[in-house]
């Protein structure tokens, strides 16, 4: 391994990907996501890049853990009995495997995603 191995989020070009939640997820309004994935491990189990959130609600239910950083905008992240947790820029966490609930953007949100996939 080399320097030339490291990747950089902010000089490394990666094309977007556009999707949507499933239909039967969506809650609220038309939350497109766009992710530039700019890291897959060898060995599949992990990925980051960067996630954009449209304006809409959906459920979720992390079968993976995921580190976040909210680089803009405004998300709230609530669990099944309906307890809340509001993520604004600046925010850091995680969200551990298993968790489900409900993520919705109230304002467009930018993340920066690292996700750990455990083997099943």
């Amino acid at each position: 391994m080399s320097i030339e191995n490291i990747v950089d989020f902010s000089t490394t070009n990666t094309e977007a990907e556009r999707f949507r939640p499933a239909p039967e997820k969506v809650l609220k309004g038309d939350p497109e996501h766009v992710i530039h994935n700019h890291y897959d491990s060898p060995c599949g189990q992990m990925n980051a890049g960067v996630w954009e959130g449209a304006v809409g609600q959906w459920t979720v239910n992390y079968t993976e853990h995921e580190y976040c950083e909210i680089l803009q905008g405004v998300s709230v992240l609530r669990d099944k009995e309906g307890n809340a947790k509001t993520l604004r820029a600046g925010d850091r966490f995680v969200i551990p495997a298993g968790f489900k609930g409900t993520w919705e953007v109230l304002e467009p949100c930018r993340k920066i995603y690292v996700v750990f996939e455990p083997k099943a």
